[in-house]
């Protein structure tokens, strides 16, 4: 039995099939496509009907290739959402989260919800881009009135191939607007900002199904299938595929850097609000305690800033040669969309001729001590006493990045699932189809990758 599991991220998307031999659970990538925001009338948007079309193109290559999936589930990046009218149609643009238009929204919500008292309700760190903001922006802006149902990004493309609108949980979760002790939407937020409630689902939880493929999808892609709910965020997948316990945080690895925990119960303590900590859902009501890092996205942008003339493993040797050790705050907002990430590092550096193997080890140190403050935050807050980090995803391939977070934090550095994302993904359709629990999916997932430690 095939399982397909379709994980995309903000700069590409991938098809993963997956099926059970041996209780090992074996991968296999058989579609690939980019995706990335643009600017649209000096707005910066998704092109929904693009991702669409390569959602479906990488469901039909199953067919070209003889292995026709019993169930799909796709998980996207979270805050992102796309409004549907009374008729079902979009209401577009589809904004991306790294538009500047929420700064003065942000503003405009924290007067009527002071954050402390938001965070005392959802647990969800404040960040600019959170889908509370944006959803307000569209309020003041009119964008509200035409609608009638509002579906995060993966919600939306299932949505596209069953007809069926649902809303998932941990994706929901990172709109700022689910009760952290309810699991549900906080109608009490969305009445505050003027935001209408009818626009939302009862959320539905990982590992149940949406519904089968429309009749036109079906004759589009060749057979039928049942669409799952899969932890629909990407971190969310990620960390269920990780063999996490009590002493042990995450790193999911890829363009941002999610560290944190694995908790039974939100920690919405002022300690965690300081320290600007989130709570995010996780499969089986597990809360994802974490930080966002820009990660991968300072490399992404230095690389394409430099028309992509060196690869990452060159880039990483040029760091790796310069003793080059100031430090720059990866959290900072002036790093989220600069039209220059080379400047914007060079002037928060106040060298404006830094040179690029100083500038790369610059951010490569930077994010290991990021990663080392984290690390000391988590068992500060939550009183857990931390011995290994798993880091999972792309990034973990890394080991220049993997050695000085090693160094830095004194901790075992775990590594070996490197398609965390889309393991998660498929372990969920797992536990659909073979009614198993997330304990009893983390132990096959043991037995898949060989997870090692970092040597120094």
């Amino acid at each position: 039995m095939y399982y397909l599991g379709i994980d995309i991220g903000a700069s590409s998307g991938r098809h993963i099939l997956g099926h059970l031999q041996n209780g090992r659970l074996e991968l296999e990538e058989i579609y690939r496509f980019e995706n990335g925001m643009h600017e649209e009338d000096g707005v910066l948007v998704w092109d929904i009907h693009n991702l669409v079309a390569q959602v479906k193109a990488g469901i039909a290559r199953c067919k070209e290739i003889g292995k026709i999936p019993h169930t799909i589930a796709i998980d996207t990046w979270g805050v992102d959402y796309v409004l549907l009218d009374k008729a079902k149609k979009e209401i577009l643009p589809a904004v991306a989260y790294r538009d500047s238009r929420t700064e003065e929204g942000a503003q405009a919500v924290a007067r009527i919800l002071p954050q402390a008292e938001l965070y005392a309700w959802t647990g969800i760190q404040k960040q600019n881009y959170n889908t509370i903001y944006q959803l307000y922006c569209d309020k003041c802006s009119g964008k509200l009135d035409k609608a009638a149902h509002f579906l995060m990004m993966p919600d939306y493309l299932s949505f596209k191939l069953t007809g069926v609108l649902k809303n998932e949980y941990t994706n929901a979760t990172t709109t700022n607007l689910v009760n952290a002790e309810t699991k549900e939407w906080d109608t009490e937020i969305l009445d505050k900002l003027g935001i209408p409630t009818h626009l939302f689902l009862p959320l539905s939880l990982p590992a149940t199904a949406v519904g089968e493929f429309t009749p036109a999808i079906q004759q589009e892609v060749g057979y039928n299938a049942t669409v799952l709910l899969c932890p629909s965020h990407d971190t969310a997948s990620a960390v269920a595929a990780c063999p996490i316990d009590g002493e042990s945080v995450y790193i999911s690895s890829g363009t941002w850097s999610l560290i944190g925990t694995e908790n039974r119960y939100p920690v919405v303590s002022e300690e965690a609000l300081a320290a600007n900590f989130t709570n995010e859902g996780g499969i089986e009501y597990r809360f994802r305690f974490l930080k966002n890092i820009m990660g991968m996205w300072l490399f992404q942008n230095i690389r394409k800033e430099l028309n992509k003339q060196y690869t990452y493993d060159e880039m990483m040797h040029m760091a790796m040669a310069s003793d080059y050790c100031r430090l720059i705050d990866p959290t900072d907002p002036v790093f989220l969309a600069p039209d220059s990430m080379l400047q914007a590092i060079r002037t928060y550096l106040g060298e404006p001729e830094l040179p690029l193997g100083d500038l790369l080890a610059s951010v490569y140190h930077s994010l290991a001590a990021s990663y080392d403050k984290t690390v000391k935050e988590i068992e500060k807050i939550s009183g857990k006493e931390i011995h290994v980090i798993h880091i999972v995803g792309g990034g973990s391939k890394d080991m220049y990045l993997n050695q000085l977070t090693a160094k830095r934090t004194g901790k075992r550095v775990c590594i070996g699932l490197t398609e965390g994302t889309a393991t998660g993904n498929l372990i969920s359709q797992v536990m659909y189809t073979e009614h198993k629990d997330l304990t009893e999916a983390r132990e096959i997932i043991k037995k898949t990758f060989r997870i090692s430690e970092v040597t120094l």
